[in-house]
């Protein structure tokens, strides 16, 4: 079967799973449009793995071209799909596929897509290959929204949840060139990677608010502190 007949068979089943209260209430969680068929995210993961046998023997150069006509037409869903197979190759990734991964964020639009490839793709990625961290980290300074949130997201491990234990130096490395960002997305994506910390390195966590914390936006001053206890909640809000 060859890529378009894939592709036909994909957007087959999509467009006759759409949940047309779920596309209308989608919106609601993006400031900017988005694209989108209208399927549950659990109904697209299904699709997705029903189709991954006809694509995992290719050569991985034309997963990646499969990939990343995906990843063009700009819908979450094919996006979504695209995602979950990079993550099922991820046995065959070899450092120079940094390359193709990083081409592909040039399509990421918006933070659901981001948020999904950091945590299924290249935060693993970057456990596999560490040197590539220093390029990530570097993406803090970009001028693009989606990177600067990437390069706070992507210390969250996808599927365990946690801060990798040897990353917690970069964790504040992040936080301090994100501090007093702009943009509230990135705000939250860099408080939503303290809060992750917080969760195994309270103390740490807890030291960096208390020091930065009349420079800290307030919506990621309240994200990095949202497991914590309490009263050191309360002392954190103080100004």
């Amino acid at each position: 079967m060859g890529s378009i007949d894939i592709l036909k068979e994909i957007r087959f089943d999509l467009s006759h799973n759409i949940d047309e209260k779920y596309k209308k209430n989608n919106q609601r969680y993006f400031k900017e449009k988005i694209n989108c068929y209208g399927v549950k995210t659990p109904l697209v993961r299904k699709i997705a793995k029903k189709y991954f046998p006809k694509i995992k023997f290719l050569e991985k150069k034309e997963i990646f071209n499969f990939c990343e006509e995906l990843f063009k037409t700009d819908y979450n869903e094919e996006t979504t799909i695209a995602i979950q197979w990079i993550a099922g190759i991820k046995n065959q990734w070899e450092e120079k596929d940094f390359i193709e991964l990083e081409k592909l964020f040039n399509y990421i639009d918006n933070w659901g897509k981001c948020d999904d490839y950091c945590l299924n793709v290249l935060s693993h990625f970057i456990i596999k290959f560490p040197k590539f961290k220093l390029e990530v980290k570097e993406w803090s300074k970009s001028k693009n929204q989606w990177r600067r949130r990437a390069s706070a997201v992507v210390f969250i491990q996808g599927k365990s949840w946690k801060i990798h234990k040897d990353y917690l130096e970069d964790v504040f490395d992040i936080a301090n060139v994100l501090l007093r960002d702009k943009e509230d997305l990135v705000q939250k994506g860099y408080g939503w990677m303290l809060k992750i910390a917080s969760e195994s390195y309270q103390k740490e966590v807890y030291e960096f608010v208390m020091k930065n914390k009349n420079e800290m936006p307030r919506t990621a001053l309240r994200y990095a502190i949202e497991k914590m206890p309490q009263d050191m909640r309360k002392e954190a809000m103080k100004r």
